[in-house]
């Protein structure tokens, strides 16, 4: 649990499509950014329970998670989105594994170059991709700005 900044002006542009209603028992219904952030948290197929989500300078976040890695990807999901610029963490873990380190992409990183400085073995890098799956659809795809879980190797 805690808060995460991320780079306000990078990631994914979600809010501002044109989509302005959406179906909700037969009715339309405004779609907020709250909508917007499950809908990405769903469409990404994270586990989660109970997940709320709170919209207001920052997004707050809650719900119940089997692994750190889920709520980690949560985290991202949420944080690599344009327009925010902080994530409040109040996910519970059942099942607690070693957190992961988080990366903020540079201009000119590749996954290969942050694998060998982290790792210290550049073939290493995808452990890092998989560990950002389904958030990354490929190694090559990552952009300044952007937030990566990096996972601890196993001794």
């Amino acid at each position: 649990m805690g808060l995460f900044s991320f780079i306000k002006g990078a990631g994914k542009k979600l809010f501002g499509k044109k989509q302005e209603t959406v179906e909700v028992a037969n009715a339309p219904a405004p779609v907020t950014k709250t909508d917007l952030l499950k809908e990405e948290v769903a469409r990404l197929g994270i586990p989660v329970n109970d997940l709320n989500v709170e919209v207001s300078e920052m997004v707050t976040v809650s719900g119940t998670t089997a692994t750190n890695a889920d709520r980690e990807k949560i985290i991202l999901a949420m944080g690599n989105i344009d327009c925010v610029g902080c994530v409040e963490d109040n996910i519970t873990v059942t099942n607690p594994e070693p957190e992961a380190i988080f990366h903020v992409v540079e201009s000119g990183d590749t996954l290969s170059m942050i694998s060998k400085k982290v790792y210290g073995d550049p073939m290493k890098y995808n452990v890092i991709f998989e560990a950002n799956k389904p958030m990354l659809e490929h190694p090559d795809k990552i952009y300044p700005g952007q937030t990566l879980r990096i996972p601890q190797m196993n001794a």
